[in-house]
């Protein structure tokens, strides 16, 4: 795996432990699922589709600039 073993995953894990601290970890590890969980949903999701019928576009950008 990339060259990093064990004892290499746990002195990593031991320095970010140091630098956030043990009550931060819960709240990084969950940003880290929902930014993930959100990045899997925008690239599984289809583009949305304007329907707006093309006289309502009209009528909209010619009320937006009085």
């Amino acid at each position: 795996m990339f060259g990093i073993g064990i004892p290499e995953l746990i002195i990593i894990l031991v320095i970010i432990l140091v630098i956030f601290g043990a009550n931060k970890l819960p709240e990084i590890g969950s940003g880290m699922g929902r930014a993930i969980k959100n990045f899997k949903k925008a690239t599984t999701e289809p583009e949305e589709i304007d329907v707006t019928p093309d006289k309502a576009k009209k009528d909209d950008s010619t009320s937006d600039k009085s």
